[in-house]
């Protein structure tokens, strides 16, 4: 069934981005600095109710989970906020709410978590189970001279010569609607079911990346560490030291394989989540939903 909102709530929709190298990862953790936890405690400090006080605790619902030391460019994410609270946002200004609400997260979140954009959802809005598709960067250099100090907590610096050619020719063959068990990290009654729509390579020859290597990773969703195990797996062809037989008989492996030396996860960056128009959001949500639940119990 589709999700209904009350007409006492508003969904707010939030674009954002963050520098993942001092968090323990998205999901809240006891104990641990995470861009959840930074995100809701946030929310908690600017969302008010009509008397004053703060709204009930705001949980936050994101279209991709990353993990520690992964980075977002163009994460999204939902927040149900009362109406009278979401109201109040703008104070004595003339602003639009949503509007307001960005500025004064501006003014309180750390300065590793940027809110470009906040809106008011359109109807049938969810940040992940609307979603078509993730799409990942993941950036290598092979070339010392190319070495950036400055860039270290985002591009992986590769000690060995990568052939490109050989990267997209091993990727091409791990594309398609497919179990990923072998690439994922496992969780108890989560799917590895998959579609990989896209998994290729370049070296840029101009702009921030020029010279490096860089993986372009898009799918319907990932599962857990999914991107840095492909990754991974496919830099040893790229390397030389694999050939296409291997990689073959790693990805029909029927868990997470151990021949794997999984990607260090500072060269990842989330840089997009693509959505349906506006009036298929709904929609999408539930078709989502129940392949989701059907992909969980055959599995």
């Amino acid at each position: 069934m589709t999700e209904l909102l009350s007409s006492d709530v508003v969904r707010a929709r939030l674009d954002f981005s963050y520098d993942g190298t001092g968090f323990h990862g998205w999901a809240a953790q006891p104990g641990l600095r995470t861009v959840q936890d930074e995100l809701e405690a946030g929310l908690s400090r600017v969302v008010r109710r009509t008397d004053g006080s703060s709204a009930d605790a705001l949980r936050v619902t994101v279209a991709g989970r990353t993990d520690a030391g992964v980075h977002a460019r163009g994460q999204v994410a939902h927040v149900d906020i009362p109406a009278d609270a979401w109201e109040r946002l703008p104070g004595r200004t003339e602003r639009d709410p949503a509007q307001a609400l960005r500025a004064r997260l501006t003014g309180v979140l750390p300065r590793d978590i940027v809110v470009r954009s906040a809106s008011r959802a359109a109807e049938g809005f969810d940040a992940r189970f609307s979603a078509l598709e993730r799409r990942y960067a993941y950036r290598l250099c092979d070339r010392p001279e190319l070495r950036d100090p400055l860039r270290r907590h985002h591009v992986v610096f590769h000690a060995r010569a990568l052939d490109v050619a050989a990267l997209a020719a091993a990727s091409d063959t791990l594309t398609g609607l497919r179990d990923f068990a072998a690439f994922c990290k496992a969780r108890e009654g989560a799917t590895t079911i998959r579609d990989l729509v896209e998994f290729s390579w370049s070296r840029p020859e101009e702009g921030p990346d020029a010279g490096h290597v860089v993986a372009t990773v898009r799918a319907d969703a990932f599962c857990h560490s999914m991107v840095r195990g492909l990754v991974g797996a496919v830099l040893a062809v790229g390397e030389g030291r694999r050939d296409l037989a291997w990689l073959g008989d790693v990805a029909s492996h029927p868990e997470r394989s151990q021949a794997i030396a999984v990607a260090p996860a500072h060269g990842l960056t989330l840089e997009e989540v693509v959505y349906p128009a506006d009036e298929a959001l709904a929609a999408r949500a539930v078709a989502t939903r129940d392949r989701r639940s059907a992909d969980e119990l055959e599995g």
